[in-house]
């Protein structure tokens, strides 16, 4: 049987066939165009409610026609980027073909439907590398498909996934994802015992702790943490400035905050949250379009999203540092035995200065020696997020105000 042959005349795998985990009749100048156009989406900001998606569209003979990512809610998507590229450049894009790292969408938003864009170009041709699981966006390539357009998915799909696994996470399961930080000393300390704690980590960890404080869409800290620390919850550039986008500031807990607290001042806006009722906080910030938690501290408010199996990653930044006494970095997860101890999955390990960053997936799972093992039923509402229990120390900083 003669070889298939995909668009630029290379050599493709034959239609019915997966070679290498790539879809059949993709080729290598149709694979190299994914992985531009999913270095373009790694280029769009990572906050925000869309999805990062980057196109390159492909001439029939495999020249780049033009690329386009999508840089947030409000901007064109990447299809559009691309499309509206080649007609500024008077490119032709009949018979074209479109590399997309997502499905394009079928649904009118602040922007119109990309499968019809496509369709109205000319394109002929549409390979994405994940499924859009948007119920409110999906349907474009069945669109594209009854048109008579070639359609392939899943090319590069691991990769798409592991672009946008928050943004995945948040629309399949309805609630954001959540990235708990931690901040320690090399015994489990995030402050001495009387209640310092600037600076356990470097200059270089808390310059890496604000990066990321720019990539999410929420911070959230205990109201007792709010009230002993009275963090700024900012996110902040290398010189100290507040950097473009501030993330909502979320205080869970009764405790009231004073007029003068550094959270009523600059920065993103401030919700604060009086309940004890983790899955309702959640259940709230999706409502404002929160794909991104990160939950700062602290012992307690960590414990409980623990507990609650709310987690989905650990960011821990680890000191090279002694103290001996002082609150550990969570509050007491019930667990009695090592055979019922949360392990987490690693999968990042970064130097940072002196200090080292693990990142750390939590499994998804329940059961002993798991990473989330069920709920005491003692933990469901006896206590909020921000209180103290009996001869407890005081409520730990967050860690980078």
């Amino acid at each position: 049987m003669a070889a298939a042959v995909a668009r630029g005349g290379v050599p493709a795998a034959p239609r019915g066939e997966v070679v290498d985990g790539i879809p059949a009749g993709v080729s290598p100048v149709e694979l190299a165009a994914m992985d531009r156009a999913l270095e373009l989406a790694a280029g769009g900001p990572a906050h925000g409610p869309n999805p990062r998606v980057g196109c390159v569209l492909l001439a029939a003979d495999g020249r780049v026609l033009a690329e386009g990512r999508h840089d947030g809610a409000g901007t064109r998507h990447a299809e559009a980027a691309a499309v509206t590229a080649a007609r500024t450049d008077g490119r032709d894009l009949r018979g074209a073909t479109a590399v997309v790292t997502l499905e394009p969408c079928a649904h009118t938003g602040r922007t119109g439907p990309c499968a019809q864009l496509l369709l109205e170009a000319g394109v002929t041709r549409v390979l994405h590398a994940v499924d859009d699981p948007n119920p409110a966006a999906a349907g474009g390539a069945a669109l594209l498909r009854a048109a008579g357009v070639d359609v392939v998915g899943g090319v590069r799909r691991s990769e798409g996934e592991g672009l946008l696994r928050v943004w995945l996470h948040a629309v399949r399961t309805g609630r954001p994802f959540v990235t708990l930080k931690l901040a320690t000393t090399l015994d489990g300390r995030v402050a001495a015992a009387d209640g310092s704690s600037r600076w356990i980590t470097s200059s270089e960890a808390r310059a890496h702790a604000h990066t990321v404080r720019t990539e999410v869409d929420a911070i959230a800290v205990g109201g007792g943490t709010a009230a002993a620390d009275d963090p700024s919850l900012t996110a902040r550039d290398a010189d100290g400035t507040l950097a473009a986008h501030q993330p909502l500031r979320v205080v869970v807990g009764s405790a009231g905050l004073p007029d003068t607290a550094r959270l009523r001042g600059p920065g993103g806006e401030l919700v604060h949250e009086r309940t004890r009722d983790l899955p309702a906080v959640l259940d709230r910030l999706a409502r404002r379009e929160v794909r991104h938690l990160l939950v700062e501290g602290g012992p307690t408010l960590a414990a409980a999203f623990l507990r609650a199996g709310l987690v989905d990653e650990v960011h821990a930044y680890l000191a090279p540092v002694l103290l001996g006494a002082g609150p550990a970095a969570t509050g007491d997860l019930g667990i009695a035995s090592i055979d019922g101890a949360m392990r987490l999955r690693p999968r990042l390990l970064r130097v940072l200065g002196p200090d080292v960053l693990l990142v750390a997936d939590v499994d998804g799972r329940a059961g002993p020696g798991t990473s989330r093992p069920p709920v005491p039923a003692r933990a469901s509402a006896s206590q909020p997020p921000d209180a103290q229990p009996s001869g407890a120390q005081p409520a730990a900083p967050a860690g980078e105000s």
